[in-house]
């Protein structure tokens, strides 16, 4: 709004999806209809997202680019070393939140450390479902092969990717998700929930898409 009052073009780029029908989210879009009547151009990170922003702030299309995000590929360098060849690793570094599909992987671990005694988990990130992945791991007595790194900084990411054959993204939304381009240039096979933007960041052959249930 004062950018408009000064005489100021105005970009906004939208990187979130958003639903239509809990009332966080229809207060959420009206604000952004409103804020956007003086936005000259938008950008959203995928075709989902550009989507996602058109229903919502009721813009033209002809008005949003796609621009999908990038990684510093020398910054995300593979490292077999770093494996442990006895074992199967399955890395996931996300912020601990229901919107990540913490739910998901809590009853998850228990079914493939099950099935499958070579798996180990490596977890990076905090959150406030923490709690249920450490009751989990209490109650399965899986400290052995569930690690809880908590919080890391972005150029801790890459040491602790490399560690890991798999990278697991349980989001239940999502609209571009970082974290497997970053996973990809590591090396790691991706899979992940098939969701919001995901199935346009990577080619088939790269990652393996699933249903966002257990």
């Amino acid at each position: 709004l004062h950018a408009r009052t000064m005489g100021l073009h105005t970009v906004f780029t939208d990187h979130s999806l958003f639903g239509f029908a809990d009332g966080s989210s229809i207060l959420t879009n009206e604000v952004l209809r409103f804020s956007l009547r003086d936005c000259t151009h938008c950008i959203c990170v995928s075709h989902t997202s550009k989507e996602n922003t058109t229903l919502r702030a009721s813009l033209d299309p002809k008005n949003i680019s796609v621009i999908p995000n990038a990684v510093d590929a020398t910054m995300f360098t593979p490292d077999v070393s770093k494996r442990d060849p006895n074992k199967i690793t399955i890395v996931l570094v996300s912020r601990l939140v229901y919107r990540k599909g913490m739910d998901l992987l809590a009853e998850i671990i228990p079914i493939i450390t099950c099935k499958y005694p070579e798996v180990q988990f490596i977890i990076g990130g905090s959150g406030p479902k923490q709690l249920v992945l450490e009751e989990v791991r209490e109650q399965h007595q899986l400290h052995s092969r569930v690690k809880l790194l908590g919080a890391l900084q972005h150029n801790q990411v890459r040491d602790v990717l490399v560690k890991g054959d798999i990278l697991l993204n349980t989001s239940l939304t999502e609209a571009f998700c970082i974290a497997i381009v970053e996973a990809v240039c590591c090396g790691l096979k991706v899979v992940s929930t098939n969701v919001g933007g995901v199935p346009e960041v990577l080619p088939p052959d790269l990652i393996t898409l699933a249903d966002p249930s257990v």
